[in-house]
């Protein structure tokens, strides 16, 4: 049976190269953005990527959600709640810390909890499901206290949330996994970390880190599609580390590693 991907925040970074995973596997595969519509659209156009289309989604806003879910032309078999906002890109929605607090848990934790929610009672219906929360090494691992302490909080929660939610569904076939990316090279990291950092810092910074570079965001699609075959269910429930080491190892990042 051909199965249904939805993917957020599919037209950038981790998300992006989750898009091309499922639907070069087979997978019809929808993905969401909120502002990258000419991205969105020339990925679902590539040459050769298979059946892909783009949905807009404003996560964290209620009536958003509820459009998507009329939009969309079926059900969803496989939920991959990757979109949000980071430390820096927040900046963009706004300069007042109070208002970034709200984005940032609205955005994160809350668009994610709803559009779980959203999707989970044709799923059971259905008796099939898998839903990827992907969360941050910040937060859902560790804690890098740089960075904006409501990132740090909005993922966490969605590693509760995983946890939570495989706990409810432990006698029925739907599994939870949550992704816990370190050092990734997409748009959201560089804007975070790397964007301030003159090229020898920057080398010096890369070099320091567990594998002595950055995490390609293919790695983390891989790891995504995995987790949907059968042999992953043994990880039901799992918050995973998939920093390349950051995780047990922060102070490479927070200067306390001497």
């Amino acid at each position: 049976m051909k199965r249904t991907t939805l993917i957020t925040g599919g037209s950038s970074g981790i998300g992006r190269a989750m898009v091309r995973e499922f639907a070069r596997s087979g997978y019809t595969t929808w993905f969401t953005y909120y502002s990258g519509k000419d991205r969105a659209e020339s990925l679902a156009s590539e040459r050769g990527i298979g059946d892909v289309r783009p949905f807009h989604l404003d996560l964290g806003d209620r009536q958003s959600h509820i459009q998507l879910m009329k939009d969309l032309p079926g059900p969803v078999d496989i939920l991959i709640n990757n979109a949000g906002l980071g430390s820096k890109t927040v900046e963009q929605v706004s300069r007042d810390p109070h208002e970034q607090d709200r984005v940032l848990m609205m955005v994160n934790a809350v668009g994610a909890l709803w559009l779980t929610r959203d999707v989970l009672p044709s799923m059971e219906d259905r008796g099939f499901g898998k839903i990827i929360l992907v969360s941050s090494v910040g937060g859902g691992v560790t804690q890098f206290p740089g960075l904006h302490p409501s990132d740090g909080m909005s993922k966490a929660a969605l590693a509760y949330l995983g946890k939570h939610l495989q706990a409810r569904y432990a006698g029925q076939p739907i599994d939870f996994f949550t992704i816990c990316p370190g050092a990734t090279e997409t748009p959201m990291f560089e804007a975070s970390t790397l964007a301030h950092l003159d090229t020898r810092t920057r080398r010096a910074f890369i070099e320091a880190l567990p594998g002595n570079r950055l995490i390609d965001p293919e790695e983390i699609g891989k790891l995504a599609l995995w987790l949907c075959t059968e042999e992953a269910r043994v990880l039901r429930g799992a918050v995973l580390d998939a920093s390349l080491g950051l995780g047990v190892h922060p102070g490479i990042v927070t200067g306390g590693h001497e």
